[in-house]
């Protein structure tokens, strides 16, 4: 399939450790259907940042494709892997575009916790977007589906998934893992913070922590009401974490 934009209209680097990206992105087959997928924008950023051309990337949490989609324009090989099988469809769709100097995509059904099909030190970088626990169910009975447990599960099968990751990435290499938090009975749940401690518990180390904004979190309807009888905020942000083997 040809695609006649594949690149961003306007594109800079992010500078700071806020990222804010309004518009989604329109080009090459991105789109916002798969619901909870990140911005292109981010993994765009990313992948430039901290990799090179022809370097291996890796998603384990490939959902929709976005960074699949990203590493073939960058010129980057990817290894994208998802539990899901409906997923897995919409990465394979994903990809089927044409353009110079694409990098090699690999799509795989596995699971983050283990990667026993990755050499050890094989990954040049971690670039993936994990669900937020339940928040988001991606599925009713896919086996080893990380989006259908309960924030306590869930955060302790990542330390699997953090142990896994700090064996196939090489040393001094980096693995960036968007994180966001959640709201129960009233009280903040730090997820994200509580994943930040896995991964440095594993061996990595914090390189930077980058506050990104949500724009899809408006005060209106249900939301505003409750928030107002019940004294809440809304929460609408989401921290970005880079590590370093």
């Amino acid at each position: 399939m040809k695609k006649n934009k594949l690149e961003p209209d306007s594109f800079e680097q992010e500078m700071t450790t806020v990222w804010s990206f309004p518009k989604r992105g329109d080009w090459a087959t991105h789109n916002s259907k798969y619901r909870g997928n990140w911005s292109p924008y981010i993994p765009r950023n990313l992948i430039l940042r901290y990799s090179k051309e022809g370097d291996l990337v890796l998603d384990q949490f490939a959902g929709g494709g976005t960074t699949l989609v990203e590493a073939k324009l960058l010129s980057r090989n990817i290894i994208g892997i998802d539990v899901n099988p409906e997923s897995l469809k919409l990465c394979r769709s994903a990809v089927k575009f044409e353009c110079d100097n694409a990098g090699k995509v690999k799509i795989k059904k596995g699971d983050a916790r283990n990667l026993s099909f990755i050499p050890d030190e094989r990954i040049d970088f971690i670039c993936t977007h994990p669900p937020y626990a339940n928040i988001i169910q991606y599925s009713d009975d896919t086996e080893n589906d990380l989006s259908n447990y309960k924030v306590p599960d869930f955060l302790k099968e990542m330390e699997k998934v953090a142990s896994e990751s700090y064996r196939v990435l090489k040393k001094d290499k980096f693995c960036a893992i968007l994180m966001g938090d959640t709201r129960q009975k009233g009280h903040m749940i730090p997820m994200s913070f509580e994943v930040m401690k896995i991964f440095e518990n594993s061996g990595f180390r914090l390189k930077e922590l980058i506050i990104k904004e949500q724009h899809n979190c408006k005060a209106t309807g249900f939301w505003k009401t409750s928030s107002i009888k019940h004294n809440f905020l809304l929460i609408a942000h989401e921290y970005l974490f880079v590590f370093k083997k």
